[in-house]
């Protein structure tokens, strides 16, 4: 798939190449092709990319982290003499695998855990050196932990993946509170004071329940950092999305504990978006448990994503629920399973398109993505398919 470094160029074409800007393939340490993926795809993110620089600068002393690894990697791109070329991020990949048993090793890995794991404990670190330079200070609560560690009080807060089935997913393996769901540095009213992580990929998902017998309408809220979607065949995102929001009746042994009636009662529950992220990140459940094989397997669906999209799923006191959105990258997963393969990703830069398989970056055409939608057969084979996207909202571009 590659293209060498003056073809690249060449294609791009000298008096289209955006200034000061630089596109490079990093280095394969061994079926790290999930993590080079991911980080294409958020490094050509604008406002992660800026967030993380700008740590940078501010913590050119801080001892060593993920953050400070991944903001390491950041800066040597962004300040390479060559527009392109390929970099190796063997800092990064060294700590990740001693922060992060299960990434330790050179087995193939699910590019969604690492992006879940990576966001949770970026959110993390930068809550934890809160609480430290607060203690510092003499104004702060302590409790945090180490900036790096694997304890304390700084864990990953608010750091989950919603489903649509009106549950919501903790990172497995979560440091401080082995569920990565619940706990963190709070302000006096009791919320976790937001970081830029929030700011960047948190949106608010609400649960309405209405009991049948009252009438009465419950809501709860519920913050998520990505979307985890079921996928059909020969779908959209925006069918995918609606579907997230499809009304469940709850019946049965499963019936709602109504606190008006006082009583378990007959229910309707649906969850729909109630803040909008600037960045939304959509998670294509591609990988299912199958009994009769007794091991996951690839559903390998047709599902058409749009390179712009708006929510319909909202709920009526949505804060932004006009805010429009433009792909910006997608992970693609290539194979015929969730344990072989490889990952790839493609990126929107400055109006074209471009496609990074590990050191190898190319140019490609917008047409170029329909080839990764998914398969129109059921038949099991392999298929290259869209498996996380991120659309950025148009009011932060």
């Amino acid at each position: 798939m590659g293209a060498n470094i003056s073809q690249l160029e060449r294609d791009i074409g000298s008096d289209q190449f955006p200034p000061n800007e630089h596109y490079f393939g990093l280095v394969n340490f061994g079926n790290t092709c999930y993590s080079n993926s991911v980080l294409q795809a958020l490094y050509f993110c604008r406002p992660f990319r800026e967030k993380v620089l700008e740590y940078k600068a501010k913590n050119r002393r801080t001892k060593e982290t993920l953050l400070s690894c991944l903001a390491d990697l950041f800066y040597s791109i962004a300040t390479q003499k060559k527009k392109v070329g390929s970099i190796a991020p063997k800092k990064f990949i060294a700590r990740l695998r001693k922060e992060k048993e299960e990434f330790d090793n050179y087995m193939q890995q699910d590019a969604h855990e690492f992006l879940n794991f990576l966001i949770n404990h970026i959110n993390e670190i930068i809550l934890a050196e809160r609480n430290q330079a607060k203690t510092a200070g003499g104004t702060g609560s302590g409790g945090g932990g180490t900036a790096g560690g694997k304890g304390g009080g700084a864990a990953a807060a608010n750091g989950i993946s919603a489903n649509g089935n009106g549950t919501v997913n903790g990172l497995d393996g979560g440091y401080g509170t082995g569920n990565g769901g619940s706990s963190g540095s709070t302000n006096g009213s009791g919320n976790t004071e937001p970081t830029w992580v929030h700011e960047i990929f948190q949106g608010i998902l609400t649960s309405e329940t209405r009991c049948l017998n009252c009438e009465t309408v419950s809501s709860k809220d519920e913050n998520f950092f990505d979307l985890q979607v079921d996928v059909d065949q020969n779908t959209s995102i925006t069918h995918c999305l609606r579907c997230f929001s499809n009304t469940e009746t709850l019946c049965s042994d499963n019936k709602f504990k109504c606190d008006n009636c006082c009583s378990y009662q007959e229910a309707q529950k649906r969850m729909r978006v109630k803040k909008l992220p600037m960045i939304l990140a959509l998670h294509l459940k591609r990988f299912k448990y199958m009994e009769q094989y007794n091991r996951h397997i690839k559903v390998s669906h047709r599902v058409v994503f749009p390179l712009e999209l708006r929510l319909f799923n909202t709920s009526d006191d949505a804060v932004n629920p006009d805010r429009l959105y433009d792909l910006m990258a997608v992970v693609i997963h290539c194979g015929s399973g969730p344990n072989r393969g490889h990952y790839i990703s493609i990126v929107k830069s400055h109006g074209f398109w471009l496609l990074f398989d590990d050191d190898m970056v190319d140019k490609i055409e917008a047409s170029t993505i329909e080839d990764f939608y998914g398969l129109t057969s059921d038949i099991q084979k392999s298929s290259e398919t869209g498996y996380i996207l991120f659309y950025q909202s148009r009011d932060c571009a």
